[in-house]
């Protein structure tokens, strides 16, 4: 049973830094071969993957989002965290984490999302 949780501000305003936390129980983030990514869809628009942190602690990121995005780790909490830089409403999007994602894999799990909107 794994389960993943988001948390963190749902507000943040412009030029500042969003920040979410996963919380993942039922597994360990560092079991071999998982990776565990977050994802976003903004309004009106599809889904866009950020970036993961693999099991072993590597990460990566899209390219669309690589100068601003930040994924790290706190194994034992068992949580990863995503932090994107210099937000703009652009940013406003629902957010989820999930495991597998990107060219890692097939999503076989998801939190159940959180939305952050980006306003002064």
């Amino acid at each position: 049973q794994v389960q993943l949780l988001e948390s963190g501000p749902g507000l943040v305003k412009p030029s500042q830094t969003l920040s979410l936390t996963c919380t993942v129980s039922g597994g360990s983030i560092t079991t071999d071969f998982y990776y565990w990514s977050w994802i976003r869809q903004p309004p009106g628009k599809g889904l866009e993957w950020i970036g993961y942190i693999g099991y072993s602690g590597n990460t990566w990121y899209n390219l669309s989002l690589k100068s601003r995005a930040s994924i790290s780790r706190d194994t034992s909490k068992n949580q990863f965290t995503l932090q994107v830089s210099s937000v703009t409403p652009e940013d406003t999007a629902v957010y989820w984490c999930t495991r597998g994602g990107g060219n890692t894999g097939n999503i076989d799990h998801w939190g159940q999302g959180t939305q952050v909107t980006v306003s002064s």
